[in-house]
């Protein structure tokens, strides 16, 4: 066992003593003498723009006279005196008086409102670069090389994370406090996030979980020091030799229930004492440290795939599943054979933050750390007990089976695409991600999902906003009409290597020109979305353009696709949105690429294998279509 044991505490130490000192560091973002952030008020787009919008990403989806029945709609909805003017008046003015008029009723609309399961539905994960050891003794060594960390010194002394740029812009900030002591909690009608990190009496424990046993470690000293490393490594161990057998109930399966379930469950669970105190110190935590078995291992080239499926939600009731309380903000996974990664419920923070806290991470893991261990015998890590009754043993069955599934149910497969990276497009004076944008939306194409023109599919990327106060994410809308004219001009023949060139410039240059604008606040989803819930707010019937056919086929994103950049390589997966779609993450290096795609074995239509091969071939067609060999 002492191989084992120096291999997970080995792995798991320095990134954790990270994590910690980023709690500190992060503490005293937003108060006034240190507010570094941006200030900037996000705008209501005008109301004109917005909907000329709609009608233009509605072209490449709709046939002639669907089309004209929708601009009719939409005309008679954005009339002078009209609905959509009255309920614009409403937005701006609540724009006057909040921090960001679209953030809360987004949260609540998109994710807490929502009554999926959190794992593959919601929660996203990233996996990081596989650790190798050749026995026991290599092991301890790279145990000893890992758990060195100090403190970054630039952000103690000034109190905060170092405020990051966009364009030379800066970024809102409010995030990164709230990832730390924040948990969702399970409504019966919608869930809600509880934020303890600024409690008068902050949290000081994290919880570390390993054969469904789940513990309260204490991380400071009686004196408010933070633990050494070597103080870390102990109790960790102390923690392994007293959850070594694995026959205790999987708690942690019934979070991964469909919401209204699991808070009725909730709501049973916390009847009882012991386990309120339990459940509570969980959800109190800084975060969470899942202490996983090995992958299950068949084959090199599927590890990879294998390895993020497992951070994403556990490899399944038989595997580490019950090793996640899938409501906890942060979850630090890390596996006995080296795999590792970050399961993260995002209604407090999309992707980029999860990434810049682990670029961080990554960066102070290069750092060694002088402290020593006082000699001050230390107490045993508190371990948390359930009382299961009946009930509660007849819930965690109904979500073992539930769990088993939806996890049996979803194809996973990731893979790093070798031939280039970001560098090619930026030779040829194009936008990467409006590259890559294009490469999804041809592959898919070419998959054979949509080759009737006007069953073309909607598909979304999502724009970071974090430069306007409280800002989140928006939707970057395509396929476009360039986009459409490309992919049908790319195999036909009869077509000039030199217009194809041209129609895929023209189709770059419109993601991109959308991405602009984006990042503006001047997209169309954000303010279609403010618009009919300023509907329901004035207690108002939803408007007709909202009802339409046309607005559910706009909303219905079979291609669920997101650029989650890191200084790593590193890649984030999740699921798709719909039973009938795709969920594809991609991370561009500057030779190489990586990929994540997600689908569901449900549908005989989507094969995320089959679109992954389309995917490699069709760089390879488009890197020829910009350098042709002769």
């Amino acid at each position: 066992n002492s191989g084992h044991a120096a291999d997970t505490v080995a792995y798991c130490i320095k990134p954790y003593l990270s994590l910690l000192c980023l709690f500190w560091a992060v503490k005293l973002i937003g108060r006034p003498e240190c507010d570094q952030v941006s200030t900037r008020t996000r705008p209501v787009p005008p109301l004109a723009q917005t909907l000329q919008g709609y009608l233009l990403a509605l072209e490449p989806l709709l046939p002639p006279e669907e089309l004209s029945h929708t601009r009719r709609m939409v005309q008679q909805f954005g009339k002078p005196g009209g609905l959509g003017q009255s309920l614009q008046k409403g937005l701006e003015k609540r724009a006057w008086h909040t921090k960001n008029w679209i953030t809360d009723w987004w949260v609540q609309w998109a994710y807490l409102e929502s009554r999926q399961p959190l794992p593959v539905h919601s929660s996203p994960a990233i996996s990081l670069p596989k650790r190798d050891y050749s026995d026991w003794r290599g092991q301890l060594c790279f145990k000893y090389k890992m758990t060195l960390c100090v403190y970054p010194l630039p952000v103690c002394v000034s109190g905060q994370l170092p405020v990051e740029y966009m364009r030379g812009k800066p970024l809102c900030m409010e995030l990164f406090p709230l990832l730390f002591s924040s948990c969702r909690i399970p409504g019966p009608k919608h869930d809600y996030i509880t934020h303890h990190g600024r409690s008068r009496r902050s949290p000081t424990h994290i919880t570390v979980v390993r054969n469904y046993q789940f513990f309260q470690l204490e991380v400071y000293n009686s004196d408010g020091s933070r633990m050494t490393e070597s103080q870390i490594h102990g109790q960790l161990l102390r923690i392994r030799s007293q959850s070594w057998k694995t026959d205790k109930e999987p708690m942690g399966i019934l979070t991964s229930e469909h919401r209204h379930t699991w808070g009725e469950a909730y709501n049973r669970l916390l009847r009882d004492k012991l386990n309120k105190e339990s459940v509570q110190a969980i959800e109190k935590g800084l975060f969470s440290v899942c202490l996983d078995s090995p992958v299950m291992r068949i084959s090199d080239e599927k590890y990879a795939s294998r390895m993020a499926a497992q951070v994403l939600h556990g490899g399944g009731t038989f595997s580490n599943s019950g090793n996640r309380w899938f409501d906890k903000t942060l979850q630090f996974v890390v596996g006995e054979d080296g795999s590792w990664g970050l399961l993260y419920e995002q209604a407090t923070a999309e992707g980029p933050p999860i990434a810049t806290l682990l670029d961080h991470i990554l960066e102070y893991c290069k750092k060694p750390d002088p402290k020593r261990a006082p000699l001050v015998p230390l107490p045993m890590p508190k371990k948390l007990y359930f009382h299961i009754d009946r009930e509660i043993k007849r819930d965690i069955e109904n979500a073992k089976q539930n769990l088993d599934i939806l996890i049996n149910d979803l194809d996973v497969n990731v893979f790093n695409f070798r031939k280039f990276g970001k560098e090619l497009p930026k030779q040829h004076s194009m936008s990467p991600n409006s590259f890559i944008q294009v490469a999804l939306q041809l592959a898919y194409y070419r998959s054979g999902r949509c080759r009737d023109h006007w069953a073309f599919s909607e598909k979304q990327s999502q724009a970071l906003l974090r430069m306007f106060r409280g800002g989140r994410t928006e939707f970057i809308r395509s396929p476009t009409n360039q986009t459409l004219k490309f992919l049908l001009a790319f195999d036909d023949p009869s077509i000039s290597r030199e217009a194809k060139l041209q129609l895929f410039r023209e189709a770059v240059e419109a993601y991109s020109a959308l991405t602009e604008q984006a990042l503006r606040g001047q997209a169309i989803d954000r303010h279609l979305l403010g618009l009919k819930l300023q509907a329901i707010s004035e207690g108002l019937s939803i408007p007709k353009i909202f009802m339409d056919t046309a607005y559910g086929l706009a909303t219905h994103w079979k291609l669920r696709t997101g650029q989650v950049p890191a200084n790593t390589d590193s890649v984030m997966c999740f699921g798709p949105l719909v039973p009938d779609g795709y969920a594809i993450c991609y991370n561009p290096q500057a030779d190489h690429v990586h990929f994540s795609i997600t689908a569901f074995n449900c549908c005989e239509e989507t094969h995320a294998e089959t679109l992954a091969l389309t995917l490699k071939n069709t760089l390879c067609e488009l890197q020829e279509l910009l350098q042709p060999t002769v």
